[in-house]
């Protein structure tokens, strides 16, 4: 079996294949700001009720605080359906992009995560089946506790040896140029001895991207770095983390449609040019490229690891003047730990503007819109064609560490 055919093997109470279709209940269910009031709509449109309250968290990242009368309406009926469901795990706005809430706070092992966003496939990196669906499927979802999923087929890639200079957003880049668009309805299983050794922030960039390949979803085997994460970061008893282990699912042998290898030994660090995250090139192809707007943050690199990073090429300098450069801790608890390590000083003084968490820029809706002609480079996933505000814009998509460089000197380089 692969690893996904496993886990939803496991979910299911039968061993399942790569192709069959089945109903499987929910473990957890998650909408946001954008995507709840549209659920709602759907819930109230079948005259039905919600039946897993409990399971279900909301979360407010999109546009937060609301920009305009229409988000600021959206919120309104989020929250009337919040309270009229007593839906407990409510985050408001300010406490985190909808991804790193979940990673923060409830994902585990051989969970199945159904998600009203795109990028629910992040959770793969805990060993789970994590995917999205619309806001109908997610309403079904809420009113059943259930909804039917095909087995996806498997794509292994496997991540082999090491190279310092090249973090997880410069592989996740690479395998997308890799596979380009062939991975629809597909789960990319990644492996091999980086990935063994990569902590969970670089593992949850790696899965977060998988849906730009058109995957259903990524996934990465739990192992000692996924308990450790659970145990050190999420407090989980060792109780429960020693059952979690007893129920660990390890594939010696997977079904697999496409096995890839990729080493990246001499490899340097990857850019996605405009306007798809597969149109990749290494950076001494872009070197020079002058920018006027750099994002580092989204859910993809907005982690206290990514702005350390960020902090180690920002202290006692400035970023260059023509350039904006905008910094969004993913959630909360990632901004506390960055306040107290000093790192938003350092960001503050280096010229950076901080703002709440959440998406920001990313999807083009706030706090960061691009004007015509104007070029970003982000460390967020997706640079389709108006992603982050006019069409005419153009945006560029690389690691914290190229971003960090990249807003000193007011061109895409290395050279820090």
């Amino acid at each position: 079996m692969s690893l996904i055919e496993a886990i939803i093997s496991k979910k299911a109470g039968y061993e399942v294949t790569a192709g069959e279709t089945l109903t499987l209940k929910v473990d957890l269910a998650m909408t946001h700001d954008g995507s709840t009031p549209l659920a709602y709509r759907a819930l109230k449109e079948m005259g039905a009720e919600v039946k897993i309250p409990e399971k279900i968290v909301i979360c407010f990242d999109h546009t937060v605080p609301p920009n305009t009368v229409k988000s600021a309406e959206f919120q309104k009926i989020a929250l009337e359906f919040v309270k009229k469901f007593n839906i407990k795990n409510f985050h408001p706005g300010g406490e985190g992009i909808c991804h790193q809430i979940l990673a923060e706070n409830y994902v585990l092992p051989n969970m199945f995560v159904a998600g009203g966003d795109s990028h629910t496939c992040t959770h793969g990196a805990f060993g789970a089946f994590a995917t999205g669906f619309g806001a109908t499927d997610m309403a079904y979802i809420y009113a059943t506790g259930e909804t039917w999923i095909k087995v996806p087929e498997t794509i292994r890639v496997n991540i082999v040896v090491e190279n310092p200079n090249i973090s997880p957003k410069d592989i996740i880049l690479r395998v997308c140029k890799e596979i380009g668009k062939r991975a629809i309805y597909k789960a990319i299983e990644f492996g091999g001895e980086v990935v063994k050794k990569m902590d969970m922030s670089g593992r949850l960039t790696l899965c977060n991207m998988a849906i730009e390949m058109g995957a259903k979803t990524g996934v990465i085997e739990a192992d000692e770095i996924t308990f450790n994460y659970l145990r050190e970061e999420r407090g989980l008893s060792e109780e429960k983390i020693n059952k979690l282990k007893r129920e660990a699912i390890k594939v010696e042998e997977g079904n697999y449609i496409k096995e890839i290898f990729i080493d990246i030994t001499e490899m340097e660090e990857q850019i996605a040019l405009p306007h798809s995250p597969d149109n990749v090139k290494p950076i001494c192809e872009v070197e020079g490229l002058e920018i006027d707007q750099v994002f580092i943050g989204s859910c993809t690199n907005g982690r206290i690891e990514d702005l350390r990073i960020v902090a180690k090429y920002l202290k006692g300098k400035k970023v260059h003047k023509d350039v904006k450069l905008i910094i969004i801790p993913a959630s909360k608890k990632v901004y506390l730990k960055a306040l107290k390590e000093g790192l938003i000083e350092i960001f503050i003084k280096a010229g950076a503007m901080i703002c709440p968490p959440g998406c920001g820029p990313c999807l083009g809706a706030h706090q960061g819109v691009l004007a015509e002609g104007e070029v970003c480079l982000s460390t967020s996933n997706r640079n389709f064609k108006g992603r982050m505000g006019d069409p005419n814009s153009y945006i560029y998509l690389c690691s914290p560490k190229i971003a960090a460089i990249s807003a000193v000197k007011g061109y895409i380089t290395n050279e820090g």
